[in-house]
């Protein structure tokens, strides 16, 4: 299975990740607490290995200025949480991951149009008024479902105390996390490690 740390600001927490075993790192370039510049990312992004891919997050970013940070930093992927269509998904020049807020069962159908046009989906956990990155949960089954139509990574809530379970319900192609990974809102090395532990079923995953 996957594993996506989201929201790095650091290079020592990204290259750390890396080594413990993740396989995408994500940079937000929206709105966020954990929002990096194109200048930060490019930094990170240049001490991390080649074989990790290193994901930009974008919300109803323009596909033109997503293009521009992506060949800047030295993005593999974009994800994308806002309101963008099939068609503009398709101008980017990465693969795209396409942001989903689960509600409910209808929710999932918004994914169709998008099968030929995104790499991949992201489900996170549908909280009004924001675009992402809440810390909950939502019914993992759905998250069985949506895998009809294409590979998903399950977010919202997840941490080292639920993965296990999440996954074992939900049977996604990855999981990603980002605040079950921190403590005070900064990266937290040791529960990387338990989180990345809890997903490949190692006995321990050392942080020195």
């Amino acid at each position: 299975m996957k594993i996506k740390i989201c929201g790095l600001k650091e290079v020592e927490h990204a290259v750390r990740a890396a080594e413990l075993g993740a396989d995408f790192i994500g940079f937000i370039f929206a709105e966020s607490r954990r929002r990096v510049s194109p200048e930060q990312a490019q930094r990170i992004i240049r001490e991390l290995p080649a074989e990790v891919r290193k994901v930009g997050v974008f919300v109803d970013e323009n596909h033109a200025v997503i293009n521009d940070i992506a060949s800047f930093c030295g993005l593999d992927m974009v994800q994308v949480h806002g309101q963008e269509t099939p068609e503009e998904c398709r101008q980017i020049t990465c693969p795209v991951i396409k942001a989903v807020r689960v509600k409910d069962a209808e929710s999932l159908q918004m994914m169709g149009p998008y099968r030929d046009s995104v790499e991949m989906f992201l489900l996170d956990t549908y909280v009004e008024g924001a675009s992402g990155g809440t810390g909950k949960t939502f019914d993992w089954m759905l998250a069985r479902q949506a895998s009809y139509y294409g590979k998903v990574l399950l977010a919202g809530g997840l941490d080292a105390n639920n993965v296990r379970t999440a996954a074992a319900a939900a049977r996604p192609y990855g999981v990603d996390v980002s605040s079950g990974v921190e403590t005070g809102g900064v990266k937290d090395l040791a529960k990387i490690a338990e989180f990345i532990t809890q997903v490949r079923g190692k006995e321990d995953v050392s942080t020195t």
